[in-house]
């Protein structure tokens, strides 16, 4: 019997379904993200252990090549504001808001030489995914156990000053598409204390007009990125960690709801933040 007619019938079913089905268009798009997320971190792999040999910050600048190209796929577009900021040439750490699984595309947008990322441990496993992220100088964290996540915070601030690296952390500590920002965790901070160095703060404006889980929204659209002044912590101390956490978080937050065009509630956080302060 002929597969052929089965398999036309076939393709043209699941096209109509993708016509027809906003759902069915959604998890395509995440199905096609995920399955480009692979292929590429495969092939980049063995890029960066041709061109370097191993593990070093070196090969971010390969992986973000290869991300970037990601946003013509989906049609998407970034406005960048204060891209200078980062591309000083001494250590800091970047801290900036998270938002869903297209962060990434984000990330790798903007990131300057020399940045490495913090993140969560579990991501080491998957597959070659892990593995481009290991080659990429990512420093995983064991967040379920907080001695291990402080003994690494302490390495990470000696290293980043020997090596002048930035290092790029989501104090939010998870992915919210609320609408606003979450409460900050203090990791980003005590690293920065820690080793005297500025916090350099970058803020995405919303991807709601564009991608919404809940809805099952995924289009194409426009993504506002501001970085912020850097603020310095010379002369901090662990004492001063609350005062910085909450400075930081007021200049984000403020120009989240700026480059998102989204109000605030009487002048008082509209989302996570008023329960936090209550």
């Amino acid at each position: 019997m002929e597969l052929w007619p089965w398999l036309t019938a076939a393709l043209l079913l699941l096209v109509l379904l993708l016509q027809l089905s906003r759902s069915a268009r959604f998890y395509a798009k995440i199905g096609l993200y995920c399955v480009l997320c692979f292929t590429v971190a495969a092939v980049a792999a063995v890029i960066c252990l041709l061109r370097h040999g191993g593990r070093t910050v070196e090969n971010m600048s390969i992986i973000s090549w290869f991300i970037r190209s990601f946003k013509y796929l989906y049609g998407l577009r970034f406005e960048v504001k204060g891209r200078q900021k980062l591309e000083v040439d001494r250590p800091c750490v970047i801290i900036s808001n998270h938002q869903s699984i297209l962060d990434m595309m984000g990330l790798m947008e903007v990131l300057p030489d020399r940045c490495v990322q913090i993140a969560k441990r579990e991501l080491l496993f998957l597959g070659p995914v892990g593995l481009i992220m290991y080659l990429g100088g990512v420093l995983f964290i064991d967040r379920q156990r907080s001695r291990t996540a402080m003994t690494v915070i302490s390495d990470v601030g000696k290293r980043m000053v020997r090596e002048k690296l930035k290092v790029w952390i989501y104090p939010e500590g998870t992915r919210n598409d609320s609408g606003d920002l979450l409460p900050f965790k203090k990791g980003a901070f005590h690293l920065a204390i820690q080793a005297q160095v500025p916090i350099i703060p970058v803020v995405y404006s919303s991807f709601s007009s564009f991608y919404n889980y809940k809805t099952k929204l995924f289009t194409s659209g426009t993504i506002k990125v501001e970085v912020l002044d850097a603020i310095p912590t010379a002369g901090l101390t662990i004492a001063d960690v609350p005062e910085l956490l909450d400075t930081c978080q007021q200049a984000m937050r403020a120009t989240f709801l700026h480059v998102s065009q989204l109000p605030r509630e009487n002048g008082a956080p509209a989302g996570p933040d008023a329960q936090a302060s209550q």
